[in-house]
């Protein structure tokens, strides 16, 4: 298991661009978050490498990994400790082969234990399953099951799960094996950012 995911907890995915990114981002790793991962879409690259950058010394500063969403490129420039790939992306042996052997790489496996087999087999560091619930983020998101959690515990891989979690709902994840609860606009969305991650890390107290 690699050295920086060997704990629990809030795993919070950015949701820019946004004028008060670096604020919520800061909130967020105050409110308790474990694991961040930066996400834009866009294709503006300097505002992105500038944030990521920016992202990368807030998350150092408090000892948290900062990923980046499907960018390898973005991920070795920004110094960032690893990149999280999609079944569109790069493969795990390209996206090393740029950020080195002691880069975190996380995959999406969906709802799929044949695909979280493979990507085990292939070097990955995590694996992140969902939707669990609905998605305001991915609406139309495939869903995985609660039961798929408690299947790939024997790959012996931190899993994550994604997809409509909420502070209400979220227990339920850890009960079943969820290492690390990954979130978008329950936290970035939420109008206290720290206090909705403190709310999430609060459960791996209680559960």
């Amino acid at each position: 298991m690699h050295s920086q995911l060997k704990g629990r907890g809030l795993y919070v995915i950015t949701d820019g661009p946004r004028p008060d990114l670096l604020e919520a981002v800061a909130l967020a790793l105050a409110g308790g978050a474990r694991l961040l991962q930066y996400r834009d879409k866009t294709s503006d690259h300097e505002r992105r490498l500038t944030e990521a950058r920016a992202i990368r010394a807030l998350c150092a500063a408090r000892e948290v990994p900062m990923i980046v969403n499907d960018d390898v490129q973005l991920a070795l420039a920004s110094g960032a400790a690893g990149v999280h790939l999609g079944e569109d992306d790069s493969d795990i042996v390209a996206a090393r082969a740029v950020l080195g052997p002691d880069a975190i790489v996380g995959v999406s496996c969906y709802d799929s234990i044949d695909r979280a087999r493979q990507l085990e087999a292939a070097g990955a560091d995590y694996l992140a399953f969902g939707a669990f619930f609905p998605s305001p983020t991915k609406p139309h998101a495939r869903r995985a099951s609660f039961e798929l959690l408690r299947q790939t515990a024997t790959l012996g891989l931190p899993r994550v799960a994604i997809g409509g979690i909420t502070p209400d709902n979220g227990g339920s994840l850890i009960d079943a094996g969820a290492d690390y609860l990954a979130v978008i606009s329950a936290v970035f969305g939420d109008p206290d950012v720290r206090g909705a991650a403190a709310r999430f890390s609060q459960l791996f107290t209680t559960h």
